[in-house]
């Protein structure tokens, strides 16, 4: 099995096991589940994002920096902290918007906790290739 491949599949599994812990019925549901993390030690909620980290690796690893791995590497990042400043507004400011509170209310469909999985690893692969 080639190195891109191997990576990719690697990715697919931190991206399955991500969706895994993050999972719930409603977004207000995830971001309690992360500020449960949070709560603990932040770099426990560090830890609980295992594929931007194996990016990283990767990135070290193989030498590969191209444009669509500096892009694979921002939205990770944009998305950590994006959920750091959701929680702090929810959680600790306790001064969440209007549509805020309703969005975090809204149904996620089950494959929504997917999306990482399908979406990282076959931009890696083609990153990689």
């Amino acid at each position: 099995m080639n190195d891109a491949l191997f990576y990719t599949l690697l990715l697919a599994a931190a991206e399955l096991f991500e969706g895994y812990i993050q999972r719930a019925p409603t977004l207000l549901g995830v971001l309690q589940r992360l500020y449960g993390y949070y709560r603990k030690s932040i770099f426990l909620f560090f830890l609980v994002q295992p594929g931007f980290y194996l990016l990283l690796f990767i990135v070290l690893k193989t030498g590969v920096f191209n444009l669509t791995m500096i892009f694979l590497i921002a939205l990770k990042v944009f998305d950590i902290f994006y959920k750091i400043e959701l929680i702090k507004q929810v959680f600790l400011r306790r001064s969440p918007s209007g549509e805020l509170v309703e969005m975090l209310q809204w149904q996620l469909p089950s494959w929504f906790f997917l999306l990482g999985a399908l979406l990282y690893p076959p931009m890696l692969y083609y990153a990689l290739g």
